[in-house]
């Protein structure tokens, strides 16, 4: 069972920026995303302040955000990386799962990956990404470097949005026809 301690989770600058974008989103009618939170089990909490200070996943979660941008169903997940190598040990097998099967129905599910070392965000395809995986699976490289990545899908800052992720949606369904 996973704990949780607060003090290691204060804010994540990404999901702040994505959070943002959604709600920008929502307020031109472009898209309605939901922030999907994490069940959590208090197990301490400061009775001054009265915040959560150590508490245990109830389940696994399996991607954090979920939607629907005109009419199209989508998922995705964000994720950050320091280095340009992305591990795929960062990708649990039961977000894969999820993502497989929300994508069977019919909908896009993809990673929004936020490069911090050099302040770009990519918008990975569950596609893309299952090759990657598929050749971990085949004994070859257990992560993947950020030269492997098709360019088209570093998302570029535009209109005033801080991760302008309906791009990468549009250019992904493109692809997809």
């Amino acid at each position: 069972m996973a704990t949780w301690n607060s003090r290691g989770l204060r804010g994540s600058t990404l999901e702040d920026l994505i959070n943002r974008t959604t709600e920008q989103y929502r307020e031109k009618g472009l898209a309605l995303i939901q922030k999907v939170p994490t069940p959590i089990t208090p197990i301490n909490i400061d009775k001054e302040s009265r915040h959560i200070t150590l508490a245990y996943f109830e389940k696994k979660s399996t991607v954090d955000y979920i939607g629907a941008v005109q009419g199209i169903p989508v998922c995705f997940d964000a994720k950050e990386c320091a280095t340009e190598t992305f591990p795929l040990a960062n990708v649990h097998e039961h977000q894969a799962e999820f993502m497989e099967d929300f994508e069977r129905q019919g909908g896009i599910a993809f990673f929004l990956i936020y490069y911090t070392g050099r302040n770009e965000f990519y918008y990975l395809r569950y596609c893309d990404l299952r090759v990657f995986r598929e050749r971990a699976q085949e004994g070859g490289r257990k992560s993947f470097k950020i030269t492997e990545l098709n360019p088209r899908y570093f998302l570029k800052a535009n209109r005033g949005f801080f991760v302008p992720f309906l791009d990468g949606i549009q250019m992904d369904l493109e692809d997809r026809d």
